[in-house]
């Protein structure tokens, strides 16, 4: 619907009803997206969430993480509040599926198309951004759209991009993921490890990349999801509220602050967010050069063989989240103790339990098999 207003119709009265809803509508979205976001580096606790998220930015190769755990643990504002200290990425200028510029990568079918012409491709950089898929998202709001009826008069693809364009070079956070449709799941998980959104209808298909960082949250007392798709995550981290005084007492202390001043609390935590942010461009930095080394792989095989690890995913997760750890704290060279940091991570949501099992990871054990090395 299209209104023209002209200069001497700008009263009130004279804008139709539709246009005022849709003013008001953009005006409020406007002032949330300008509203800040509780600062990554001032969240107490939860050690093990903070170190899984921030391992997947040094190494996305990980596989992604779902966070598991009670309502009010600071699930959903610790993934939003990551924003604030991804790194920068690089990508075709002017290009709605931010295809990557360099070499082997994969490009949308437009890229593509203007390379083969001999067309200088242009790139710009921008900071990684956090996409949230809504819970009511239907698959095609997800994927994306193909216009058949354009295609049948035309003779040319028209595809409408969904949030997995969006989502190509950022982080994709699913929250309350346990109460998605499955096959949406699968979807999601597939697209992850394949690094490409194909979708068909009626024998016409379009696909473009689509890389990013899955991170999923989720409440178990609404539903848990099947164990085949557990096992696609590559980590899992189980949080419930603190139990010590002092911690929980921080907590609410920090919040309450926030919620008074936002900016000048934000600003009181500028300096360890940029140490964070620093932290991770020289950890993604140190690991582009390092490889893993024979040790390494054998601690993480015999690991997962001990805990009776079907396939060998859990092996290749724990590689390269070990290697990730170690060059978060600023080491070249993982070993036992980035292996043992890791491993709970890994194998927590991988184990075989029996129905109504609520066996907690047994880290004596971890450090049982570890002895030797």
């Amino acid at each position: 619907m299209l209104f023209h207003l002209h200069e001497t119709d700008r009263s009130e009265d004279s804008i139709p009803n539709d246009l005022i809803r849709l003013i008001n509508t953009n005006t409020i979205l406007f002032h949330m997206s300008k509203q800040l976001v509780f600062p990554f580096a001032a969240i107490a606790g939860q050690a093990e969430m903070k170190t899984a998220l921030l391992l997947n930015i040094v190494d996305p190769g990980i596989g992604g993480v779902l966070i598991r755990g009670e309502k009010g643990t600071a699930k959903s504002t610790a993934v939003r509040s990551l924003a604030q200290v991804l790194p920068e990425v690089e990508y075709i200028k002017g290009c709605v599926y931010h295809c990557d510029p360099r070499p082997g990568k994969g490009r949308c079918p437009n890229c593509a198309e203007a390379a083969t012409a001999g067309m200088k491709l242009e790139s710009e950089r921008s900071p990684m951004r956090v996409v949230e898929l809504p819970l009511s998202a239907t698959e095609d709001r997800i994927a994306g759209t193909l216009d058949i009826e354009y295609v049948l008069k035309t003779g040319k693809k028209k595809f409408e991009p969904g949030v997995l364009a969006q989502a190509n070079g950022n982080l994709l956070y699913v929250d309350e993921v346990n109460l998605l449709e499955d096959h949406m799941v699968d979807l999601l998980l597939d697209t992850a490890a394949m690094g490409v959104n194909y979708v068909e209808r009626e024998g016409v298909s379009f696909e473009h990349p689509s890389r990013f960082i899955l991170v999923g949250s989720m409440n178990p007392e609404e539903g848990d999801i099947r164990p085949q798709l557990l096992d696609r995550f590559g980590l899992c981290v189980e949080i419930q509220g603190e139990k010590d005084l002092q911690t929980r007492t921080e907590i609410v202390e920090r919040r309450l602050a926030f919620d008074a001043d936002p900016q000048r609390f934000t600003d009181s935590y500028a300096r360890e967010t940029r140490r964070i942010k620093e932290n991770v461009l020289r950890a993604r930095e140190m690991l582009s050069k390092t490889k893993p080394d024979k040790e390494l792989i054998t601690m993480a095989s015999r690991v997962s063989w001990y805990f009776n690890m079907e396939g060998h995913r859990a092996d290749i997760t724990m590689v390269r989240a070990a290697m990730a750890n170690a060059a978060l704290e600023g080491r070249d060279k993982a070993d036992k103790t980035d292996i043992a940091a890791v491993a709970p991570m890994v194998l927590s949501h991988r184990i075989k339990r029996k129905p109504f099992e609520e066996t907690a990871f047994d880290k004596e054990e971890l450090r049982s098999c570890l002895q030797g090395f």
